[in-house]
């Protein structure tokens, strides 16, 4: 990494960090420096032992596992189990695997089929306009990286912005907080990458119950306690 990336990564999640302990309104302000064409950043980047430390804390319901599961979709076909924040590859035989995800937050989850349109290994990141709308001082563009918040692989949805993802955030598996999109550890979502076909059916079935957000209610309480990483500072007030 140059020194000119890092010192614009390095400051960048400053920021964010700084941004955790205030609301959007004083948040702006604080990337305002960097107009539309300047707001490119390097993202921050993530130990990979900091990375198999943070899975190693996901509740059991949440750790991937071949499971029985009853369904007349064919082998490949990836089912969201919104309500339960778990995803199923279809494997054929009354048999999936399952996965932990965390989903959209109150009033951004969704429903319905669609196809893999395309995959991505780290990914850059370039927000939606309505996220930008809802948080004009994110960054236009990070490129892909360990501390970029799709993570290490993207599955990109046809005909939507949603993607599932990765994240350097594996506390968020479990929860209800993103903006739609569907993310998986890193470790994860680089095993279901290598499993899913560009053109798989992907199935995301509706939120039954009310949302409760991470902040509000986490999916589980068995979680370890840990101390935030640099990464999670810097992508845990992006939604």
């Amino acid at each position: 990494m140059s020194a000119k990336s890092f010192t614009t990564g390095s400051l960048t999640a400053l920021i964010a960090a700084a941004a955790l302990s205030c609301g959007t309104a004083q948040a702006e302000p604080l990337f305002a420096f960097l107009s539309p064409t300047q707001n490119q950043i390097v993202a921050p980047q993530y130990a990979p032992t900091e990375q198999a430390t943070d899975d190693a804390q996901l509740d059991p319901r949440l750790q991937r596992k071949i499971v029985n599961y009853a369904s007349n979709e064919a082998p490949g076909t990836v089912i969201i189990d919104t309500p339960h924040t778990v995803l199923y590859f279809v494997l054929g035989n009354g048999q999936a695997i399952r996965y932990g995800i965390g989903v959209g937050r109150e009033g951004f989850t969704w429903a319905g089929v669609k196809q893999v349109a395309r995959k991505a290994e780290w990914p850059d990141w370039i927000p939606p306009q309505e996220m930008i709308e809802r948080q004009p001082y994110l960054p236009r563009f990070v490129a892909g990286g360990p501390g970029n918040p799709l993570g290490a692989r993207a599955m990109y949805l046809g005909g939507t912005v949603y993607r599932i993802h990765g994240t350097n955030d594996p506390t968020t598996i479990g929860k209800h907080v993103s903006s739609g999109c569907i993310r998986l550890t890193n470790a994860d979502v680089t095993d279901l990458y290598n499993r899913v076909q560009v053109g798989a059916k992907v199935i995301v079935l509706p939120q039954a119950a009310p949302v409760h957000t991470a902040q509000a209610q986490p999916a589980s309480s068995s979680y370890a306690p840990v101390t935030p990483s640099r990464a999670q500072m810097t992508w845990s007030a992006i939604r």
